[in-house]
């Protein structure tokens, strides 16, 4: 077997990460493999109980209490969610399932500080009512906040006073987790990471995203706790309907094929796999599971070039149990590119303008409203590079030459990347 300390410590120096921790559950065997510092502010180094924060693999968690609530008879998956939630300014047709899989439509990356109060939720769906629906419910797929939110607060109107008490009594207590919170005053608890910029590996100065932001992404956790909720999926048989295949995913970055209930469905060279990645500020986390395999690999970084650690590493992780790596990313190919994409585009949060500058293609991005709250890098710049299939529709951009390149697709009304739509504002 391979040594993936050494091969952690070796391939995190190479990618510019900080601090990670690797964990491995396979054969009915856990392995947790710690690198680095937690913050190079101060030092402290990572050990296997550090936490991270997982970000959007919160999503997953959130998806299980709303199975649990389906089991229970308390909600059916395609109600709609002003059924159970009437204040919703969001129409009668967005239903759970569309909020689970990401089509419902809402512009859905809306970062508002709510409060720190258990009211935040409930103060964050009230500002719904001034957010752009992108499409017709169940008719596309874009990447959608917002829509945890909502299954959030379902969660508390059905089960208790707020989402974090649900989360501990549902999930987190009787999975026995010690080292799984919410809040910054549970993280300082425990040896906690501090992210760090892509760019220059200098330490953030915001730590946590809102806590109105808490059912999307903002649960902090060791990598064994991760682990053990991946062991649950791979385990409990009521969970088994949150893999099965919801909507196509536009692209198959990654591997990507489908889109479960909440889950990332993945086919790596024929073998079914089901994940999630998170990201918050500059701290990416990754969740892969074979479950032909009984395979579960989890990877925690406190870096903006986490995923660049994610291919190398966690490629020769499965390649070493299953024989299979990470898919190749889309490369760049050298064409000729035109003009008819130059323009501005924008959705909540984000605005974005494609621009000629020396004769190559820029997509110059800049964090807008709420977002600037904790955008340590508010404006980012990326050339973008055709890729196959050369028709003038699909690019490939990348932050630094570390990191994997990753797709934009255009078409005449909106430009996709970052599994989001984009609509094209102004020529």
């Amino acid at each position: 077997m391979a040594d993936w300390t050494a091969r952690l410590s070796e391939l995190a120096a190479g990618a510019g990460v900080p601090g990670a921790v690797l964990g491995i559950w396979a054969d009915g065997n856990e392995t947790i493999a710690p690198y680095g510092v937690l913050n190079r502010g101060t030092g402290v180094e990572v050990t296997a109980d550090s936490v991270f924060q997982v970000g959007s693999i919160t999503k997953a968690w959130t998806a299980s209490m709303i199975v649990q609530l389906a089991e229970e008879g308390r909600l059916a998956l395609d109600d709609p969610v002003v059924k159970l939630l009437p204040e919703a300014p969001i129409g009668g047709r967005i239903t759970v399932r569309h909020l689970l899989t990401h089509t419902s439509g809402i512009d859905g990356d809306v970062f508002t500080d709510t409060g720190r109060g258990n009211d935040c939720l409930r103060k964050y769906v009230g500002l719904l009512a001034d957010v752009e629906r992108l499409f017709e419910p169940g008719t596309a797929y874009s990447y959608c906040n917002a829509g945890f939110v909502l299954l959030g607060r379902i969660i508390e109107v059905l089960d208790g006073p707020t989402w974090d008490e649900s989360l501990r009594a549902r999930l987190i207590e009787p999975l026995g987790l010690k080292s799984t919170v919410t809040l910054a005053e549970e993280a300082i608890l425990h040896r906690a990471a501090l992210g760090h910029l892509g760019s220059d590996g200098s330490p953030v100065t915001t730590w946590q995203l809102p806590r109105s932001l808490g059912p999307a992404g903002l649960i902090t956790q060791s990598a064994s706790d991760l682990l053990r909720f991946a062991r649950l999926h791979l385990d409990d048989d009521r969970y088994a309907r949150m893999r099965e295949p919801q909507v196509a995913y536009p692209d198959r970055n990654g591997g990507v094929t489908d889109i479960g209930l909440a889950w990332r469905l993945y086919d790596w060279s024929g073998r079914k796999l089901f994940g999630h990645d998170g990201g918050t500020i500059s701290q990416l986390s990754f969740l892969r599971i074979d479950p032909e395999a009984r395979l579960a690999v989890c990877l925690l970084t406190n870096s903006g070039n986490g995923e660049a650690l994610f291919d190398a590493l966690v490629s020769e992780v499965f390649t070493e149990y299953v024989g299979v790596g990470v898919p190749a990313s889309p490369q760049p190919v050298e064409a000729e590119v035109g003009d008819e994409h130059l323009g501005r585009y924008e959705r909540t949060g984000i605005a974005m303008e494609v621009l000629r500058r020396d004769g190559k293609l820029i997509l110059a991005q800049e964090a807008t409203g709420d977002r600037l709250a904790f955008a340590e890098e508010p404006v980012v710049e990326y050339e973008l590079h055709p890729t196959e299939p050369l028709d003038g529709n699909h690019f490939v951009v990348r932050s630094s030459e570390v990191v994997p390149w990753s797709p934009v697709t255009f078409t005449p009304e909106y430009l996709f990347a970052a599994g989001r739509v984009t609509p094209r504002i102004q020529d």
